[in-house]
């Protein structure tokens, strides 16, 4: 019995002197398992994506694009205008060119006869030789059809002259006239070269389809020897309507007239 006693202390002794040593022996696996495991989920992470930092400033030339450049100078803004005027002009040309295609398109419906109307205007001058004449303005339906200042005594020497000839729509017409006299004396009467006086009047008329007015502008003398020279010049309207739009010009009418909206201005000025 003695005996096994000192052997079961041998062999606690014995144990208790390996422990540590075990221990020791079992430390570097644990940490080359640990070291494994750590390279393991390095390689396992993404990589981190580069990215280039910004120079900094004054640490070498730039390599930024330069800005672009929005301004124009003045020879290439002259070129760009000219360029712009010439489109323009060639836009206004061509709206001149539809305008008188459509123009004659309509004069030539008319003139065939299928619709519209004829009008034939003249302007006759009986005034005396003590008044010539130096202008006169014929405007109808808004647009000039004669216009003519003459002071040489030609335009005075016409005692007759047409106005306007050719088809216009059927309906309602309005002519305005404007013509300046200058007086005309010679001797004692030299005096009535100063005086200018301006007759106006407008006159309506109508003219249906498939008919032909002829309308006839007469200026004269109203009144007698003793009526003021302001208050002589007139004028009146002669219209004469014919069926047709193609016939012969058809006579105006006798008799006075219609004189509409006449007004008569006087001045006094330096004449030849």
């Amino acid at each position: 019995m003695n005996l096994k006693k000192p052997l079961v202390a041998g062999s606690l002794l014995s144990t208790l002197a390996i422990g540590p040593a075990l221990a020791q022996k079992a430390a570097p696996a644990t940490k080359g398992v640990a070291s494994a495991s750590a390279s393991s989920a390095a390689s396992a992470a993404p990589a981190p994506v580069a990215t280039a930092a910004a120079p900094a400033s004054g640490s070498g030339p730039s390599t930024a694009a330069p800005p672009v450049s929005t301004a124009v100078d003045g020879q290439t803004y002259a070129v760009r205008l000219r360029d712009l005027e010439q489109r323009v002009d060639e836009l206004k040309e061509q709206i001149r060119r539809s305008h008188t295609r459509l123009s004659l398109l309509s004069d030539s419906v008319l003139a065939s006869g299928a619709q519209g109307a004829r009008a034939e205007i003249t302007y006759q001058n009986d005034m005396s030789s003590a008044f010539r004449l130096v202008k006169a303005l014929f405007v109808l339906d808004g647009a000039v059809q004669y216009n003519k200042a003459d002071d040489s005594g030609t335009l005075a020497d016409q005692t007759n002259i047409p106005i306007f000839t050719g088809s216009i729509p059927p309906g309602d017409h309005t002519i305005q006239v404007l013509v300046q006299f200058q007086g005309n004396g010679y001797g004692v009467f030299s005096y009535l070269r100063g005086y200018k006086f301006d007759v106006r009047a407008s006159h309506s008329f109508t003219v249906t389809e498939g008919k032909t007015i002829t309308l006839q502008v007469v200026s004269y003398e109203k009144g007698g020897p003793t009526t003021p020279l302001d208050q002589r010049p007139n004028l009146t309207f002669r219209d004469h309507i014919a069926s047709g739009v193609s016939g012969a010009p058809a006579p105006a009418s006798s008799g006075g007239g219609s004189p509409a909206s006449v007004s008569t201005g006087f001045s006094i000025g330096g004449g030849k």
